[in-house]
C-alpha cells in the first residue's frame, strides 16, 4: 500500500511534498492548425509533460490549491537562467505572477498530467502556459510569468496589527474535537497549519465585516528551494480566501445550503517567501453578486514584509436561492 493511503503512518507534510514532486514524462509539440490551411500566422511551440497524483480527499475531488501548486512546479521546472550575452552569470528567474481558471472538478483518485507550453523566454521574463489535464479534459488553464531579480522602485502596503500566532489556537485542534468525519479528516490531513485571528467559521453567526486574518506555516524546516516555497504559498492561498464573503453574510462552512467553488485565481509574488516560517494572510471581499464573490488577500512575513497579493472569485451559492 502506498504511504499516502496508510492510516497511522500518514504524514500530511510528507504527502504534500510527494504530491509536488512531479515526474517529467517528456517533450511534446503543441500545434495549432490553420483553418485555411495556410498557417502563416500560426506556429508550433515546444511543450513539456509532467505527471503527478492528488492528495486523498474525503469528498473525492481534487483540492484547487493543489492544482495551482502543481502547475507552478511544472512551469518552474521548465524555466532556466537565460544567458543574455553579458559578462555576469545568468540569473535565476522566480515566479512573479499567475492568472488561471478552474474549469472542471478533478478526481482525487486518478493521476493528473500537466502540459507546459514554453510561450517565451525573453531577456528578463519567461512566460509559460499550463493545462492541468485528467482523462483528456482540461481541469485548469493558467498562464505564469517568471522574472530574474532586478533593481527598481520599491514600496509596499503595511502589515496590519493583529495578535501573534503563538497566542492563537491551531485550527486542527478545534476541528479535531468536532464529531464530524470531514472536520476530523481535515484536522489530520491538512499539511499547512492555520491559526485564525477571528473565530473559526463553522456554523451560523451574526453578519459581520467582510475581512479576516489567518496565520499559516508548514511546521517543519523545508529545503532552500524558492520554487517549492512559492508553490506551497500558492497552495495555501486557496484555503480560506472565500471566508470573508461568508462572514459578511453570517454563513458558516457547515451550512448545508452552501455550494462553494473556486472559479479563477490570480497571484502576484512580490518578494521571496519561506513557508516554514509564519505568514500572515489578510483577506477581504469587496463584492458579492450573481452567485459569485470576490476575495482579495495579502500575505506577509512575520517581520511585515509583503510577500504576495492574491485575488480569487468563487461561486458562493445557497441551495434554494437560485
Amino acid at each position: 500500500m502506498a504511504k499516502h493511503e496508510q492510516g497511522d503512518d500518514f504524514d500530511p507534510i510528507d504527502d504534500l511534498l510527494e504530491v509536488l514532486d512531479l515526474k517529467r514524462e517528456g517533450e511534446t509539440t503543441i500545434r495549432v492548425a490553420s483553418p485555411t490551411g495556410i498557417g502563416e500566422d500560426l506556429a508550433d511551440s515546444q511543450g513539456d509533460v509532467f505527471v503527478g497524483r492528488s492528495q486523498p480527499m474525503p469528498h473525492g475531488r481534487v483540492f484547487g490549491g493543489q492544482v495551482l501548486a502543481q502547475c507552478l512546479v511544472a512551469a518552474g521546472r521548465t524555466v532556466q537562467p537565460v544567458d543574455d550575452g553579458a559578462d555576469e552569470e545568468p540569473k535565476a528567474r522566480r515566479i512573479h505572477s499567475m492568472h488561471g481558471y478552474f474549469l472542471r472538478p478533478g478526481d482525487a483518485n486518478r493521476p493528473l498530467r500537466f502540459l507546459v507550453e514554453r510561450m517565451r523566454d525573453g531577456r528578463s521574463f519567461s512566460a509559460r502556459r499550463v493545462h492541468a489535464i485528467q482523462d483528456s479534459r482540461i481541469l485548469m488553464s493558467i498562464i505564469m510569468s517568471f522574472q530574474e531579480d532586478a533593481d527598481g522602485l520599491d514600496h509596499q502596503l503595511g502589515m496590519p496589527d493583529v495578535p501573534a500566532p503563538e497566542g492563537l489556537r491551531p485550527d486542527r485542534e478545534i476541528l479535531a474535537k468536532i464529531p464530524h468525519p470531514v472536520a476530523q479528516d481535515t484536522a489530520r490531513r491538512r499539511p499547512v497549519e492555520l491559526r485564525h485571528v477571528e473565530p473559526l467559521l463553522l456554523g451560523p453567526a451574526e453578519p459581520g465585516p467582510s475581512e479576516q486574518s489567518v496565520w499559516l506555516r508548514i511546521d517543519r524546516e523545508l529545503p532552500d528551494d524558492d520554487l517549492l516555497h512559492s508553490a506551497i504559498l500558492a497552495y495555501a492561498s486557496d484555503y480560506v480566501l472565500l471566508e470573508p464573503i461568508l462572514r459578511r453574510h453570517g454563513i458558516g462552512w457547515g451550512d448545508p445550503r452552501l455550494r462553494p467553488a473556486s472559479l479563477d485565481h490570480s497571484m502576484w509574488f512580490h518578494r521571496p517567501a519561506r513557508v516554514d516560517e509564519w505568514v500572515l494572510y489578510t483577506q477581504s471581499s469587496p463584492s458579492a453578486q450573481s452567485g459569485r464573490g470576490l476575495g482579495i488577500g495579502h500575505m506577509y512575513a512575520a517581520d511585515g514584509t509583503l510577500l504576495a497579493t492574491v485575488g480569487q472569485e468563487g461561486m458562493v451559492r445557497l441551495k434554494g436561492s437560485d
